[in-house]
C-alpha cells in the first residue's frame, strides 16, 4: 500500500496522505512519494486544482518521530540531507503551478503547519488541532518556518514558535493559517465550493496569478524555498546537539525531559 494516494476527478487530483495507522506522518519514504505525486500533478495537464488531505481521522502529525530518533547517532552532514527532504517538498508544493488546497480534516503538528502553509487555500474541521510542537523536543520549526510566516504574523510566531501551545480550528483562521472552518458534516462540501470556483479560472491565468501574489507579496528575492534550505541547516545543527537527544529519549521513554520541573 503506497503511503500517499492520488485520484484525479473532474479536474481535481485529490492526494491522499496515507498512512493512517502511523498518523500520517512524513517518513522519508512518505516526503519522496508526496513530492513526486506533485511534480506529476503539475506536468498533468488534466489536473487543474490539487486538493491534500489525510487519511483517517489526523491530517498530519508532522515529521515521523520515530525515523528521527533513529537517527540520533547520525552526523549533522546526514542529519542535513534528511531535513532538506522536506525542504524540497514544502517548495514544490508553494511553488507548483496549479491552485492547491489543503483538506485538513484532523489535527496537524510540526511539519503538518508546514503543508497547511504552503498550500494556498485551507479549509479546516472544526474539530482539529495544531501546534509548534518542536520546542518540546529540543529543536525548532525551522524548515516550515518561512511557509508559515509566510501567512502568520510575526508577533503570532513569537508566541506559537515560542510555547508550543495547542491551537484550536478558529484560531488557525485568526492567525492566516487558514481561511475556512467547517464541520466535519460539511467539510467536503465546502471545499468543493472552493474547488469548482478555482476551475472557472483560466489555467495559465491561475498560474498567472499565483506568481504575481509570490512576486508582489514576498519582497525578499529569495524564495520561501530557498530560505527554508537555508533553515534546514539549523535544524540539522540543533538535532545533534544533547538537548534534543534529550527531547527525543524523554519523548519515546513517556517522560518529562530534563529542564521540564512541573
Amino acid at each position: 500500500m503506497s503511503s500517499v494516494e492520488a485520484r484525479v476527478a473532474g479536474g481535481i487530483a485529490h492526494v491522499t496522505l496515507n498512512r493512517a495507522d502511523k498518523r500520517n506522518a512524513l517518513d522519508a519514504a512518505t516526503i519522496e512519494a508526496l513530492t513526486q505525486e506533485l511534480l506529476r500533478c503539475a506536468a498533468d495537464a488534466a489536473v487543474r486544482v490539487v486538493q491534500l488531505t489525510g487519511a483517517g481521522q489526523m491530517f498530519c502529525a508532522g515529521l515521523d518521530l520515530t525515523e528521527m530518533q533513529a537517527q540520533r547517532h547520525a552526523t549533522e552532514a546526514d542529519n542535513l540531507a534528511h531535513a532538506r527532504k522536506l525542504s524540497r517538498l514544502l517548495g514544490v508544493l508553494d511553488s507548483l503551478p496549479k491552485p492547491t488546497l489543503a483538506r485538513v480534516n484532523g489535527d496537524g503538528y510540526g511539519g503538518a503547519l508546514g503543508l497547511i502553509g504552503a498550500c494556498d487555500i485551507v479549509v479546516v474541521a472544526d474539530h482539529a488541532k495544531f501546534a509548534f510542537t518542536e520546542v518540546r523536543l529540543g529543536i525548532i520549526p525551522a524548515i516550515i518556518s518561512p511557509f508559515a510566516l509566510a501567512k502568520m504574523s510575526q508577533s503570532a510566531a513569537s508566541r506559537y514558535f515560542l510555547t508550543a501551545e495547542t491551537i484550536g480550528a478558529a484560531t488557525l483562521k485568526e492567525l492566516g493559517l487558514a481561511h475556512e472552518v467547517a464541520s466535519a458534516t460539511e467539510l467536503d462540501a465546502t471545499c468543493a465550493r472552493i474547488t469548482d470556483a478555482l476551475l472557472k479560472g483560466a489555467p495559465c491565468a491561475l498560474a498567472e496569478a499565483k506568481k504575481l501574489i509570490r512576486d508582489v507579496a514576498q519582497g525578499d528575492p529569495r524564495t520561501r524555498a530557498q530560505t527554508s534550505q537555508e533553515m534546514a541547516a539549523r535544524l540539522a545543527r540543533l538535532r545533534v546537539q544533547p538537548e534534543a537527544q534529550e527531547g527525543f529519549e524523554a519523548f519515546f521513554a513517556k517522560r518529562k525531559p530534563a529542564w521540564r520541573r512541573d
